[in-house]
């Protein structure tokens, strides 16, 4: 399947996919937002991407986006921290365990060099076992935990956060 996989940047049109794919992370309890968006919700979210700075990736198989990434600024304003980005992805539930998290993580490193960043962050779920093993197929490596600072809907987790120096790959 990765091999009939496009990665291609987001468009208007994408933003609908893009937010059913959200929006049953939400529901899985794979991200710290718990109540659902629509559409209309996150244009102005969507507008703050640019493919120049801080894109917005999706993966399309058979003319279905069945999964994303974006590239977001760190502690944006401070440009000691310029060539730092966060690194967040999310699949079509139905499409896990298909090679898609992989092909759209490996397309969205190697295209960094033309972003000019050096370091990637993931913040995630410390549940998210499925994310963690992903990252560390790429190297990344843990930099850090909150502990039990999360709470969805009275069970509590913690965030990790994993990092890759570009600079080393």
């Amino acid at each position: 399947m990765a091999n009939e996989l496009n990665i291609r940047f987001a468009a208007i049109p994408d933003l609908a996919a893009i937010v059913n794919i959200y929006n049953q992370a939400i529901n899985e309890h794979a991200t710290a937002d718990l109540d659902t968006f629509n559409v209309k919700d996150r244009l102005p979210w969507f507008k703050k991407y640019d493919t120049q700075n801080y894109p917005i990736y999706v993966a399309v198989f058979k003319n279905k986006v069945v999964g994303y990434c974006t590239i977001s600024p760190y502690r944006q304003g401070r440009k000691a921290l310029s060539t730092v980005a966060e690194i967040s992805y999310y699949l079509d539930y139905d499409f896990h365990g298909k090679g898609i998290g992989t092909t759209i993580i490996e397309h969205v490193i190697s295209d960094c060099k033309r972003l000019e960043k050096r370091s990637l962050l993931a913040i995630l779920l410390d549940t998210n076992e499925q994310s963690i093993a992903l990252l560390k197929k790429f190297n990344f490596s843990k930099w850090g935990h909150f502990p039990d600072i999360v709470n969805i809907n009275g069970e509590k987790c913690g965030q990790l956060v994993f990092g890759l120096n570009l600079n080393s790959q």
